[in-house]
């Protein structure tokens, strides 16, 4: 099986709709008929149902990706305090292993013709003492997505993460702007401000949603800007 799209998306700030965010572009890549696998290697905070540890992040990109892949591979390290992964891992008593990450993220890749990557918080989030989640970017060299959840502070977070994408060597390849504060103020011109700061194309605006779905998600966003997008359908 051939792979036709991979990416990473990755946050301003952790709370700000990656997971939507990644759960909408599964959606519509299904839409294309597309064996499309969400991954959150990492996840955080979970729930006993039915004798069974659960994450709802993880529960969601699983309901909308179309392939079956085994969970252990879509998300290897699934840690019970909602917390700093490394803060969690360690109450755990787990040690985040990179090479298991990347190991992961090529096992699925090799059974999914598309691999959608969703981070943990922001951009650099320490997963251990000496690994972060900028550091598994590179690891993986994918084009990054970046979630602009607009809130006050939305555009100094925006513009340093962008900063720090390209500092490793990475590709901004688009970014979507996420109505998660209602109330904000002057939004228009803040979405305004960063098309005209960053470099990549803009996808979408998601406007406030009550009960978050990814259909009405993606009908918002242009995926087809992204250069890598899968063109036709089969």
């Amino acid at each position: 099986m051939s792979m036709k799209f991979s990416c990473f998306i990755t946050g301003t700030d952790t709370g700000v709709g990656k997971t939507i965010i990644t759960a909408a572009m599964l959606n519509a890549l299904g839409r294309q008929k597309l064996k499309a696998v969400g991954m959150k290697p990492v996840a955080a905070g979970t729930l006993l149902r039915d004798g069974v540890q659960w994450n709802e992040d993880v529960a969601l990109l699983a309901e909308q990706s179309t392939g079956d892949i085994d969970p252990r591979l879509t998300t290897s390290y699934l840690l019970n305090e909602p917390c700093a992964p490394h803060v969690a891992a360690k109450l755990q008593d787990v040690t985040i292993t990179p090479s298991v990450l990347v190991s992961a993220y090529q096992q699925v890749s090799a059974q999914a013709e598309a691999v959608v990557g969703e981070g943990v918080g922001g951009f650099r989030v320490p997963l251990t003492d000496d690994f972060d989640t900028a550091d598994f970017s590179v690891a993986l060299g994918l084009d990054v997505i970046l979630v602009v959840g607009l809130r006050l502070g939305c555009l100094n977070h925006a513009l340093l993460t962008a900063e720090a994408i390209a500092a490793r060597g990475l590709r901004l390849t688009g970014w979507v702007a996420n109505q998660i504060d209602p109330e904000m103020p002057h939004q228009a011109d803040n979405v305004q401000a960063l098309q005209q700061r960053l470099s990549a194309p803009m996808l979408g605006v998601v406007p406030w949603m009550p009960v978050a779905s990814p259909a009405l998600a993606a009908d918002a966003i242009d995926f087809s800007l992204l250069d890598a997008w899968p063109r036709a359908s089969r």
